[in-house]
């Protein structure tokens, strides 16, 4: 059989970190070890009754077996906007300011080709989700780092970004609730980040993928809340997080005209949008009843503190995430981040994502998920704690 050579394209993409890191575990798993799989984003929690059974009345419905219109029903549009002005206070044109994507990853990539060419700079951060990098390979563009640092707040510091680059610079991505750091944005930043987009005429892409997470009763902030965030930004909003639907493939973009067209143009020669079922089910989850999404957060919270509260019992000095159900956690003095991880996995069998996977700056730490019972977490700690590399606090 003829072996056809991938494209130089298809080479130059980044490795897969995730999909290494889940082939790490499963090969421990498959040595017969019992494997607390803490190092991955994958809700853990079923999709609400009400959005399934949508689905499937939907399902049945024959209108719902013709190819959709190629820019999504007006109705889900409709549904963003009124979502949106209800959470936000953010008003939305459905035909204009809305956009309806296959999964945020995909947005999120596809964005990076509707607005750069080759030779372009994107402003990334770092750590960052690396899917971002990915988008900017595709479209030969170069990124810039913005370290986010834990003296910042885990918040890019526009006053470092030099002159050059914010001059090159056409897009910036950033992502609060934020992956992988849990830190989350404040009013402030924001604002400071319309101004300095502003300034340099830069398109702010918000991936506010875990917009309903956060805790302590702090509600996350849209970007599009703030003066002026239109002008200049998008936000891209995916409800695998916040209704547990992250196999359904089902985003949306919101915010600047010119690039919620560019976005639909694109997505004209590449689909003709979604499922109409799951698009009715989109619907349903973002104008139906709310509460399902608020146990889902305080349940995320009680986790965050049974595993905080743990992790600092056996010594290791940790800080609680605000937002976001991951925690961000230094690794001891002696080990790299993917040292300290390969040691958890092999001696401990529970496995954490080393933060060197998400760019230069996530080194010295790894990145935990809530995304296990609070029985699992508890016995994640104690596991850890066997290995004795910290000092339990009063000892």
């Amino acid at each position: 059989m003829n072996r056809f050579e991938p494209s130089q394209m298809l080479k130059s993409l980044p490795r897969q970190f995730f999909a290494a890191l889940v082939a790490r575990a499963g090969a421990v798993a498959a040595e017969g070890h019992d494997v607390i799989n803490l190092g991955q984003g994958n809700p853990d929690m079923p999709t609400p009754a009400h959005i399934v059974e949508s689905l499937q009345l939907a399902a049945v419905n024959p209108l719902n077996h013709k190819y959709p219109p190629f820019r999504g029903h007006v109705y889900l549009k409709e549904a963003v906007a009124e979502f949106y002005l209800r959470e936000y206070g953010v008003e939305l044109e459905p035909e204009r300011e809305v956009a309806i994507l296959f999964g945020g990853k995909t947005g999120l990539v596809e964005v990076v080709q509707c607005l750069l060419n080759p030779g372009d700079t994107a402003l990334v951060p770092d750590p960052g989700y690396p899917d971002y990098w990915s988008g900017i390979e595709l479209a030969r563009a170069v990124m810039e780092m913005m370290p986010l640092t834990a003296e910042q707040g885990f918040l890019p510091d526009y006053g470092s970004i030099s002159p050059e680059a914010a001059a090159k610079a056409k897009l910036m991505f950033l992502n609060y609730p934020n992956n992988p750091t849990g830190a989350v944005a404040t009013a402030d930043f924001f604002r400071e980040t319309v101004q300095f987009a502003s300034d340099h005429n830069i398109c702010v892409v918000h991936d506010f993928a875990y917009a309903a997470i956060g805790y302590e009763g702090q509600r996350p902030l849209s970007y599009l809340q703030t003066s002026g965030a239109k002008e200049n930004g998008i936000e891209i909003y995916t409800l695998s997080k916040t209704y547990n639907m992250a196999g359904w493939r089902v985003a949306f973009a919101v915010g600047n005209a010119s690039v919620i067209e560019s976005l639909n143009l694109l997505q004209d020669h590449m689909y003709v949008s979604l499922f109409g079922a799951v698009q009715e089910a989109a619907r349903t989850a973002l104008l139906g009843p709310q509460a399902p999404v608020q146990a889902n957060v305080a349940r995320y919270e009680a986790r965050r503190n049974v595993l905080i509260q743990g992790l600092r019992s056996i010594g290791w000095e940790v800080e609680a995430p605000r937002g976001s159900f991951f925690a961000w956690l230094p690794v001891p003095a002696g080990y790299t981040s993917q040292s300290f991880a390969d040691l958890l996995l092999d001696e401990a069998h529970v496995v954490v994502a080393p933060g060197i996977g998400f760019g230069a700056y996530g080194e010295g730490y790894v990145r935990v998920g809530l995304v296990s019972e609070e029985a699992r977490l508890a016995e994640a700690v104690e596991r850890i704690a066997a290995l004795k590399l910290f000092q339990p606090s009063g000892v």
